[in-house]
């Protein structure tokens, strides 16, 4: 085990609501800091991540449940990893090496994060992993060619790392054996207060990205890639997420508060890079967001409604905001953002850090 990494906990539980599924484990991983992260093999899901205050105070910074039948249950895909394709497509078929494959749709004529039963509600395999990068768990799940409409047996890896230096480091690694799509992510909800009922509307956002998608009706990507400046959407220096989100602005309204990608390159690099930092001016918290990917979605949380979450809290619009590094949303219907095809012989990989601090 690496010097200093404390532990990684396992704890088994049988799903009585259902017997034909396998038995879910949750795993605490420790560092030396103190900082906890608790994870799930269902959806490889991030249940509780204890971090430090300005005052060295731990508390629990992301939004959650306290029982897998909650998780079972879930619609907001609370610390999940979400997949085959994160985000959303406009209509009910992609076309793929001439074939045409028809994908579950919400109402309103989307496909949204994976379809039916995406990645967030599958069990993972999962085992524990010391290197010196720090300590962690792989989970690893196969996709059978044609879940939910999507082409190839697909071997999804994810890893989560934790390292004595507060970051926690999320790989993913797929192979494929039929063209398909892939675009996934990670979808915790954050609150760095540590009370996870109130609003996050104090939380100070900085993105460092001059573009941002506008969507349609559907919350879709229209195809523009739109400048920030003289827009609600200008991150680029810290601003409090509340300031300009109650603008008479159509693209709030759209979407109820921000749920837009901002983009990090046109082109995708796979360069490691800064996507974005927060600020919780009370505690001190603060998170920066790096990533691979040509993008990262903002979430303002804005459908949370009387959510009834950990140890009685309950969660209401603005409870959390995510962060989602990934791919644009709706590259199918859209040659010029990068393209989220992988094929047989070819490896996805991706990379994100969570790296936590306190600004004192």
């Amino acid at each position: 085990m690496k010097e200093g990494a404390k532990s990684i906990t396992t704890e088994t539980e049988t799903v009585k609501k259902n017997k034909s599924l396998p038995q879910l484990s949750t795993y605490t991983i420790e560092n030396v800091n103190g900082t906890r992260l608790i994870v799930s093999n269902l959806g490889a899901i991030v249940i509780s991540l204890f971090v430090k205050d300005k005052d060295g105070k731990l508390a629990d910074v992301v939004l959650g449940y306290d029982t897998q039948p909650d998780y079972q249950a879930d619609e907001f895909y609370l610390g999940s990893v979400v997949g085959r394709y994160a985000n959303r497509i406009a209509g009910s078929t992609i076309v793929l090496d001439d074939a045409t494959y028809n994908l579950p749709v919400k109402e309103g004529g989307y496909h949204l994060h994976g379809g039916l039963e995406g990645f967030n509600k599958k069990v993972f395999s999962a085992r524990p992993l010391t290197n010196a990068s720090g300590t962690g768990i792989v989970f690893t799940y196969t996709s059978p060619h044609l879940e939910e409409g999507f082409p190839g047996e697909l071997k999804l890896e994810v890893t989560y790392m934790l390292n004595d230096n507060d970051s926690w480091t999320i790989e993913y690694r797929a192979e494929t054996s039929k063209t398909t799509l892939i675009n996934v992510t990670q979808h915790t909800y954050f609150n760095l207060s540590g009370n996870l009922s109130t609003s996050i509307d104090g939380h100070e956002l900085k993105i460092p990205a001059g573009f941002y998608l506008p969507v349609n009706f559907m919350q879709v990507p229209t195809g523009e890639i739109a400048d920030v400046v003289n827009t609600p959407f200008n991150f680029t220096e810290f601003k409090k997420i509340a300031k300009d989100i109650n603008q008479d602005n159509v693209q709030l309204r759209l979407s109820n508060g921000y749920d837009h990608s901002f983009v990090l390159e046109k082109e995708h690099s796979s360069h490691l890079k800064h996507a974005a930092a927060v600020l919780e001016p009370v505690s001190g918290r603060k998170l920066d967001v790096y990533t691979t990917e040509p993008a990262i979605h903002f979430y303002s949380g804005n459908f949370l409604c009387n959510v009834k979450g950990k140890k009685g809290d309950i969660y209401n619009k603005r409870s959390g905001f995510c962060l989602e590094t990934q791919h644009f949303p709706d590259t199918p219907n859209h040659s010029h953002f990068p393209s989220t095809v992988l094929k047989p012989g070819e490896q996805f990989y991706s990379k994100t850090i969570f790296k936590f601090s306190v600004d004192k």
